[in-house]
């Protein structure tokens, strides 16, 4: 149910889609998802907290730490978030779709999407650090800053304009900005 719940709310969006379709879609009693669900909030909430989880992992398997440099570890990202925003298998964030939704801060769904925005501003903090460790600089959350706010145009761009409209450029932006010869590198 929650893969049915999770397909649908992602490409056709949360509000739009009712409680009956997801039962119907997932073969199952719409009792029975409210046995498990109580409510179409708690149900949303469960979408987020298993989209989120989905999303650490494959942020951290992107950048795990497998005797690559720090630098290639964040532009692995980066190829990855391309990968991930093609077309057939994106529409966007799920997350910030999920904050435009649900703008009300207690709701479940809405700490959970927040809560994965302050997880991953935090992992991309701990590369900046140890790529500044790597060339004897000090850290800087504004290189971090830089670089979420490029993965957070990816997302935002990529539903209106594509895989091939500005997002194209992400992986090449965070490349100069990781080159501290290039002299925008902010950990100066």
């Amino acid at each position: 149910m929650l893969e049915v719940a999770r397909r649908l709310f992602y490409w056709n969006g949360i509000r739009a889609v009712g409680v009956d379709r997801i039962a119907a879609e997932a073969g199952v009693a719409p009792m029975t998802l409210y046995r498990l669900f109580p409510s179409k909030d708690d149900l949303v909430t469960a979408y987020v907290e298993r989209t989120e989880n989905d999303y650490r992992e494959w942020f951290m398997k992107a950048t795990r730490a497998d005797g690559r440099s720090p630098r290639d570890r964040i532009l692995a990202l980066f190829d990855e978030l391309i990968a991930q925003t093609q077309p057939h298998v994106s529409r966007g964030c799920p997350f910030l779709m999920t904050l435009a939704e649900y703008p009300q801060s207690e709701a479940g769904c809405h700490r959970h999407a927040v809560d994965l925005k302050k997880w991953t501003h935090a992992r991309m903090v701990e590369l900046v650090d140890q790529l500044a460790e790597s060339q004897g600089v000090a850290g800087s959350a504004g290189l971090a800053d830089h670089l979420i706010l490029i993965m957070e145009g990816v997302y935002a761009s990529v539903q209106a304009l594509g895989a091939q409209g500005p997002a194209r450029q992400a992986r090449a932006i965070a490349e100069r900005l990781l080159t501290p010869e290039g002299g925008s590198c902010p950990t100066r």
